[in-house]
Order: structure tokens, then sequence, then C-alpha cells
């Protein structure tokens, strides 16, 4: 089925996102294969048959990056493998859901997935941690339920949240299951922060020193 929308006509400005309502999912497939096709640099969520289309700010895109840098930093200091694989689209057809993390991590199935180059989830398992920084939109947290994935970070400059997968629904934690040894409710918006005042590079290089 050939794609309705006119993806190479769509212009979004960072920051700014549009929302298409009642988008099968064929449609939503060509869309994707189309995105892909004319290298379009926009992160997408589909949903009960609404598709959500966003570009992102540099603010977010510099804040994941940071936490993803930090998660990079605290699983070498555990000597803990991991693979990440970044903003890579997830659809479960059967759900008739999809979306585009942040980024993400294999962590339990690092091994598994080191190797895999496209993601089937009819056979691959969810990402194990995903990351989202909500600048301006906000997660949608039932497609990340009918993607089952373990866990999911949110970050907004007004809070950081931790949401457990538990019983098919997402609860909010004040611990991690991937360190949940280690304070990250407080570590994450205190480490970001500072990024502001020392840089990046000086914070996740002080961060390796208090963890070696």
């Amino acid at each position: 089925m050939t794609v309705t929308i006119p993806i190479n006509k769509i212009e979004l400005h960072p920051g700014s996102l549009i929302t298409l309502n009642d988008l099968t999912w064929e449609q939503f497939e060509a869309f994707l294969e189309e995105k892909e096709a004319n290298g379009i640099k926009t992160r997408v969520a589909y949903s009960q048959e609404t598709l959500t289309i966003m570009s992102p700010l540099p603010a977010h895109e510099r804040s994941h990056r940071i936490i993803s840098d930090i998660v990079k930093v605290l699983l070498d200091s555990q000597e803990r493998d991991w693979e990440e694989f970044g903003s890579t689209t997830f659809r479960k057809k059967a759900k008739k859901v999809g979306l585009e993390p942040d980024t993400c991590f294999y962590i339990q199935n690092a091994q598994k997935m080191r190797s895999r180059m496209r993601i089937d989830l009819t056979v691959d398992p969810p990402p194990d941690l995903a990351i989202e920084v909500d600048v301006t939109s906000k997660t949608t947290l039932d497609a990340y339920e009918a993607l089952a994935v373990p866990e999911l970070w949110i970050y907004t400059e007004e809070k950081f949240t931790i949401q457990v997968f538990t019983d098919g629904l997402y609860v909010e934690s004040s611990i991690s299951p991937t360190f949940p040894n280690l304070p990250i409710l407080e570590l994450i918006p205190n480490l970001v922060n500072q990024v502001l005042t020392m840089g990046s590079s000086k914070m996740l290089r002080e961060l390796r020193k208090k963890m070696s």
C-alpha cells in the first residue's frame, strides 16, 4: 500500500510536532519505509491509530545523550555488558504500536542482541532500559506497555521518573531495577545539572573516578 502522507513535504521546525489520526497499521509501515528512504530525522510514535511526528530540540538531544553516557559509565564500572540501540524503531504488529525511544539499552539481553542489525519483536526481546526526554512532547506509556519494555526512564526539566513494567502496566518507582544499589532517582538529575556548570567531559571523568 502506498503511503498517503507526502513525507517529503512535511516541514517541522526543531521542537515542533504534528499528530495524524486514523492511520492504519499499513499506512504507518509505509510511512516508516518512506521516512527511511528519504533520511528524515524525526522521532515517531504510533498507538491507537494515531501517529505523532516530532522534531527534537537541541536541549532534547543533548539531555538524552548525557544520560546515555552516564548509563554507560555506570554499567562499565560494574563490568556489565551492554548494547545501545539508540532511537531504533520498535514495532509490534499484533498490538499495532510502534515507537522510537530517544535511546535504549540491552543489558540483560546484551549478549543475545550484540549481532542484531534489525529488530523483530516477534522473536527478539524489547530493550531492557529505554530513556525518554520530554521537552516538547509527552511520552506515551500505553505504547511502551504494549511493547513490554521492563524499565523506562522519563526526564524533564521539572522531574525525573523511573517507570517499572509490572503486571502489564507501568508503576513509578524510587528504585531502578537496572541499578538497584544506586540512588538513580537523585543521581541522574544531579549529574545532568552538573553538565551545565562543568561540561559533559569533565562530569563524566569525575563520575568514572568516583565509580572506580
